[in-house]
């Protein structure tokens, strides 16, 4: 028997699943801990978080908390293997884009007369030196961990709540990011992959079992609004600084943590085209999903059945 618990935080939606329904209390109370954490060191919205402070930094060498650096060296090599698709220093090119808020208080304001296009410093431009505990980030340059952080989230808040169960199977869902620990319940975890994750359990989709490591989804279907006369959603090229080109509406990918999942599933998006032959090449399972609905796999990812 699986139990079950909804919440809010980090500004989504956050599922807790547990094999063992006695230890679902503490094991949610591990999640809210994780990310309660998560969301003082990386938050760019809040002028009290360690990033926001790194960012104030200028060229200051910047002393960063254990956690901080941990992101970062996520963000940093999520960079590195996706050949910079996946950009941490995207920060100005997404508030240049009107992001530069809460997105609940973005959509609820006024749509902005202009936006301004500013590429992304390039990830290169951050050293990070976790043996001093200390990061080195150019004046000028913003941190934006959107792209990872949050997969981080889930990875680190389903090995705690695990840990709190005493070993029981956990799934960590947030928002579209989810992440396994312990063993998994008979036939695996069945999750809806759609669109949006705020669809209902009928809502178009696929269901799939996943009984160890991390899915993610990236969709170009959610976060979106208006600047400049221009639509744009949350999914940036660093290149350009504009919105990716939407080949692709939504790209799901599972991987040996929702980290990898996250960055392969973000990097998708912003290769379009060169997205399917990528996939085919790493071996990690994809399904894409273009912008006429059209379905596109890659690797052993399950194809549907009519």
């Amino acid at each position: 028997m699986v139990a079950t618990r909804t919440f809010q935080a980090l500004g989504t939606t956050v599922q807790v699943c547990v094999t063992d329904p006695a230890a679902l209390p503490g094991a949610v109370a591990a999640v809210e801990g994780e990310l309660e954490a998560i969301d003082l060191a990386c938050s760019r919205f809040r002028d009290d978080s360690e990033l926001s402070a790194l960012n104030r930094s200028g060229s200051r060498t910047f002393e960063a908390s254990p956690l901080l650096i941990e992101a970062l060296e996520v963000a940093l090599r999520a960079a590195e293997i996706t050949d910079g698709d996946v950009d941490p220093t995207v920060g100005r090119a997404v508030n240049g884009l009107g992001w530069d808020c809460d997105f609940s208080v973005l959509v609820s304001r006024e749509e902005r007369e202009r936006f301004h296009v500013i590429p992304a410093a390039g990830w290169r431009s951050i050293t990070v030196d976790a043996s001093r505990g200390v990061v080195d980030l150019p004046a000028g340059v913003e941190v934006d961990l959107g792209a990872t952080a949050k997969a981080l989230a889930a990875d680190r808040s389903a090995r705690a709540a695990s840990l709190a169960a005493g070993g029981a199977g956990i799934l960590v869902n947030l928002g579209g990011d989810l992440a396994l620990a312990g063993p998994a319940p008979d036939g695996g975890w069945a999750v809806l992959v759609t669109d949006d994750h705020r669809n209902s359990s009928d809502a178009d989709g696929q269901t799939v079992a996943l009984r160890t490591g991390g899915l993610a989804t990236s969709s170009t279907t959610v976060r979106r609004w208006r600047a400049g006369g221009r639509e744009h959603h949350h999914i940036v090229d660093p290149r350009t600084g504009l919105a990716a080109e939407e080949v692709w509406r939504t790209a799901s990918v599972a991987a040996a943590t929702c980290v990898d999942a996250n960055t392969a599933s973000t990097a998708a998006i912003i290769r379009g085209r060169e997205a399917p032959a990528w996939f085919e090449r790493s071996g990690l399972p994809a399904r894409l999903v273009g912008r006429d609905g059209s379905v596109c796999y890659a690797g052993d990812w399950p194809k549907e059945t009519a």
